[in-house]
Parts: C-alpha cells; sequence; structure tokens
C-alpha cells in the first residue's frame, strides 16, 4: 500500500482489535459488511493458495482460513500497527495463516505465479497505484488463478469515481494524531476495466452492490472479479503444480 513514511493506519480498528478477538463468522464485499455475497465470490477454495492484499488486521483472513480449507491465506499488510494487531488476534492459525508486513507490489513480485486466488476489500487495491498493482496481481497469480477485489463506487462524500486512473487526496491521522492525507483511487468501472484488460486479466466482471442503509459516509460498491489471461475452467494454479494424479477439477 502506498502510504508516506508515517503509519497512517495506526490507528484503523484499533478499538475492535481490543474489544472483539473472536474469528469473524462471516465474510461481506459491502462496504456496509452487512450486505451482498460472500466469500462464494472466490470460489472453492479448498487447498488453494490465497493472497488478502491490504489486509489489514487480518479479520476476512482468518475467516477463510477457519471455514474454508484453503492450503494457505497470505494476508498481506504493509502497516507496522495492522501486522501487529493481526499477529496478535490470528497468529495461532499458522500455519493455515501467514500474516506478512510486505507493501503488495513487491510481495506480489516475489511471488510470481504462486497463488491461486488474490483479493482485496477496500484493501490494497484501493491504496496502490493500479498501474502497478494489477500486473503484479496478474504475474502472480497461476494458471487459472482469480482476482476478486470491492471498490467504493464512489467517494464517501458522495462525490463521484474518476473517469481516468488518478487518484484522490483523502483525510488521515499519523500516529500522533495530526491530520494528513493519503492517496486512494475511487475509478469509474469502465476505467477498472479498462486497467485489468491493460495488466492482461481476461472474463471481467463488475457487480454493482448498492448501499442498503443511508447516512454520512454509506457508498455504493463496485465487486470486480477477472481471471489470469490463461484461465480456463479445467484447473487452477496449484492444480498445475500437484503431481497429475493428484490433480481435481476446479467447481466454480
Amino acid at each position: 500500500m502506498t502510504t508516506s513514511t508515517a503509519d497512517l493506519w495506526h490507528h484503523y480498528g484499533r478499538a475492535r482489535a481490543t474489544s472483539d478477538r473472536t474469528v469473524p463468522g462471516t465474510f461481506k464485499w459491502s462496504w456496509s459488511q452487512d450486505t451482498g455475497p460472500g466469500p462464494e465470490a472466490l470460489g472453492d477454495l479448498t487447498g488453494r493458495c490465497v493472497g488478502d492484499l491490504g489486509a489489514g488486521t487480518a479479520r476476512h483472513a482468518a475467516h477463510l482460513a477457519t471455514h474454508h480449507q484453503p492450503a494457505q491465506v497470505v494476508a498481506v499488510d504493509a502497516s507496522p500497527a495492522q501486522h501487529a494487531m493481526a499477529t496478535d488476534l490470528y497468529a495461532h492459525l499458522a500455519p493455515r495463516l501467514r500474516i506478512v508486513r510486505s507493501c503488495a507490489v513487491p510481495h506480489l513480485h516475489a511471488m510470481t505465479g504462486m497463488y491461486d486466488v488474490l483479493y482485496s476489500v477496500f484493501g490494497a487495491v484501493d491504496f496502490t497505484d493500479p498501474r502497478e498493482l494489477l500486473p503484479a496481481a496478474a504475474a502472480a497469480l497461476g494458471p487459472g488463478g482469480r482476482l476478486v477485489f470491492a471498490t467504493l463506487a464512489h467517494h464517501l462524500n458522495g462525490a463521484p469515481a474518476h473517469p481516468d486512473a488518478v487518484a484522490a487526496d483523502i483525510p488521515a491521522r499519523t500516529p500522533a494524531g495530526e491530520a494528513t492525507t493519503m492517496r486512494r483511487w475511487v475509478l469509474q468501472e469502465p476505467v477498472w476495466t479498462k486497467l485489468l484488460d491493460e495488466a492482461g486479466f481476461a472474463d471481467i466482471t463488475i457487480d454493482v452492490l448498492p448501499a442498503v442503509t443511508g447516512g454520512p459516509r454509506t457508498a455504493d460498491t463496485l465487486l470486480v472479479s477477472a481471471h489470469h489471461p490463461s484461465w480456463n475452467r479445467a484447473g487452477s494454479a496449484s492444480d498445475l503444480r500437484r503431481p497429475r494424479a493428484t490433480r481435481r477439477g476446479r467447481r466454480s
């Protein structure tokens, strides 16, 4: 994730990490976290290698590791504070859950062809230049791999999404509580489609998940799905890495 040298995620999720140490029983994509599809959008995760990009305190990753039988979920986040909270909450889920402190792009470059599924829930896809992140994600996915991400359909203040691949400055706080800004990419659907296509993805779909509650800072969600360019319905990256005798077909 792209931030300044200060950890601009220092305060995020801290109160909940103190009061709620459970593995979530649900996984939702919507901004409000109360509607829309769940992890079925990722396909069958049994035996798969899954990466959560911008995982924060790794609540979504912990849910998948606990309830969906992946080979491993790797929760990646650049924030020292988020990494520390995730480790405190969910280190006991190792080795099925691995918590990694890293910016998303260099992590993906180091994992060429190793992932079956990558996802982001208002995470690294929102806060990293997509012209850098999406090609890196395509390279990190093996044949049959899938990228799914939830992102804002418009700004939280109601302003429309951008018609070009440009970031907006949004409010943030330093660890000391001082006001600052960070960059966030809030883009229109055709822009995401173009960027994914340029990164080499295929079978791109975008669904709008409308907000179901009113009030300030509510937002519609774009749920975006795309596949590795050599995607086919016969198998996934982990299938191709298994000996032929144990290869299993993809179910989606």
